[in-house]
């Protein structure tokens, strides 16, 4: 099969084309043949090894699991003897978390992993983004912060794969969504459901008068220790963006802060946990309460243009990887 292979931690240009055998599923297993994979910003970090704490679930020297990727969207093909819940040509969704190697045309998923049947007419493009930027925002919004209605929240990279599903989930779950990008994006930002907007190239949210119950910082552009200004007595400021920094606030302001600061990886959260959240996200999907906004699709081929893309920060919503047209 054809996949893409990580030859050491660097810039896009260490994703190679390559061909790989095909994976042979284990009994507690589906073979997804794989239609849409993911490419996105934590992903080309971890492309990077940086930061280098993270080297410890990914590898020391170079990634131990070479095919990237972690978002898949596609068609079973083949199960295991043990697996009940699926069968050969169901459409299916999900990710692999640390198990990574969604870059190629086949992928082999647990039965118990982050794994879901896709809703009637979905588009395969569409279904694996919910992997990303909805699955974390949905996880940092409703477990990290438990967003309340009437509660004031700001997104700070609100034009984003993070921000655009950020956005839509806190307005859903009731709270004032102050959304942060530049102003070209004002009016998609706005469309989402944002109730105020900030253009970053002209206004540092931080110098503002407003407080805020919640900073979600989904690019990691700022820090605790600039936006607590703008928090309220008990706000949260919180980011999926590790640093030092931030770890080493995160762990002052558990013992010594009533704000506080928090990091999480949404790809550490226990699968079965993850399903669920993924579940609650399709029953939004179906409400009509929340969309998908995609910048671009790539080719498989062209993965290491798609990492080259997304590393210049300006793309609105989320990037693709279409396996299959």
């Amino acid at each position: 099969m054809k996949a893409i292979i990580a030859t050491g931690y660097g810039g896009p240009e260490v994703l190679q084309l390559s061909e790989q055998p095909l994976p042979i599923p284990k009994a507690n297993e589906l073979l997804i043949e794989v239609h849409a994979a993911s490419a996105t910003r934590a992903e080309g970090m971890m492309r990077t090894g940086t930061p280098y704490i993270g080297r410890l679930f990914t590898g020391l020297r170079k990634p131990k699991d070479p095919i990237p990727g972690t978002g898949f969207a596609g068609v079973v093909k083949a199960v295991g003897d043990q697996v009940s819940r699926f069968k050969l040509g169901d459409r299916v969704f999900g990710e692999t978390t640390l198990g990574f190697s969604t870059n190629a045309e086949y992928v082999t998923v647990p039965e118990e992993g982050v794994i879901l049947s896709m809703p009637e007419g979905m588009p395969y493009t569409e279904a694996v983004t919910f992997s990303d930027g909805h699955l974390t925002s949905m996880n940092f919004l409703k477990n990290i912060a438990q967003i309340k209605s009437g509660q004031s929240v700001l997104i700070n990279g609100a034009s984003g794969s993070l921000g655009t599903a950020a956005v839509q989930l806190a307005h859903y779950f009731g709270a004032e969504v102050t959304g942060v990008s530049s102003g070209r994006n004002a009016g998609l930002v706005e469309s989402l459901g944002a109730h105020h907007f900030v253009d970053y190239t002209q206004q540092d949210f931080i110098q503002g008068k407003k407080k805020y119950d919640v900073i979600f910082d989904t690019v990691g552009k700022q820090t605790y220790q600039a936006a607590k200004r703008v928090l309220k007595p008990e706000g949260l400021y919180m980011s999926p963006v590790l640093s030092f920094s931030l770890l080493m606030q995160m762990m002052w302001t558990a013992r010594f802060s009533k704000q506080k600061a928090k990091f999480a990886a949404t790809g550490l959260v226990k699968e079965a946990a993850l399903r669920k959240l993924l579940s609650e996200l399709l029953s939004i999907y179906q409400e009509g309460k929340l969309k998908t906004i995609i910048d671009r699709q790539y080719p498989l081929e062209r993965t290491a243009d798609a990492h080259a893309y997304i590393a210049k920060g300006h793309k609105k919503g989320n990037v693709v990887i279409a396996v299959r047209a």
